[in-house]
């Protein structure tokens, strides 16, 4: 899911600390640049405490301040309730899984290593998704963080040719195609089609003696 990362579940976090301070304060922070942006840093480093703990404090003083004087904001977060916020981001992860098994024509107990990109899938409720998803323990052997700069260098030498005995194939991830006589998309090139490919295909004017057309 290109569209998910660590950013969805800092902004989860936020919106829990912004919510636990407006019901003890009565003051909304998400209306305050400065106090947002010390949100953010706190969500995020507690999300990565609680990758190894089971519960962190986030303690922000003097995060915004009224007409009685300066506000601080303290609270309490388990590995729990952040897991209770972000169940549904973790379960969107397996949706591209199911897709990537089925495009494949396997299932997952043929499936011999699974690899996990990223450093948000240190968080172990991913982990345990991951595992109850595959019946397997994902490889520990890999840095989430390194993964895709090995792969590229893999990749890197195979052009070179310093390394030969290894073949990779590029696919295009999205359907490729163009829009055509009422805004419908009309697919060219499948999803997992090994690149480069080329198609053609004729297209007819929507209109007598029309002299131009718009290719979207």
């Amino acid at each position: 899911d290109t569209f998910l990362g660590g950013e969805d579940f800092d902004n989860r976090v936020i919106d829990f600390l912004a919510d636990e301070f407006k019901k003890d304060q009565g003051i909304d922070l998400r209306g305050d640049k400065l106090a947002l942006q010390r949100l953010k840093e706190a969500a995020e480093k507690a999300k990565i405490e609680l990758s190894s703990s089971k519960e962190t404090e986030i303690n922000l003083p003097f995060i915004t301040a009224d007409a009685s004087g300066p506000k601080h904001l303290v609270v309490k977060l388990s590995r729990a309730k952040l897991e209770s916020l972000v169940d549904d981001l973790v379960q969107r992860t397996l949706g591209p899984c199911r897709s990537a098994i089925k495009d494949a024509g396997v299932s997952t107990s043929e499936i011999d290593e699974v690899i996990l990109v990223g450093g948000m899938t240190r968080m172990p409720k991913v982990i345990e998704t991951v595992k109850e998803f595959f019946g397997k323990d994902p490889a520990r052997n890999v840095n989430p963080d390194e993964v895709v700069a090995i792969g590229a260098a893999v990749q890197g030498a195979v052009l070179k040719g310093d390394v030969k005995d290894v073949l990779l194939l590029d696919v295009t991830p999205l359907s490729l195609g163009i829009e055509t006589l009422g805004g419908v998309f009309t697919r060219l090139i499948d999803r997992n089609t090994t690149i480069p490919t080329k198609k053609s295909q004729t297209f007819s004017t929507a209109e007598d003696n029309q002299n131009a057309v718009t290719i979207k």
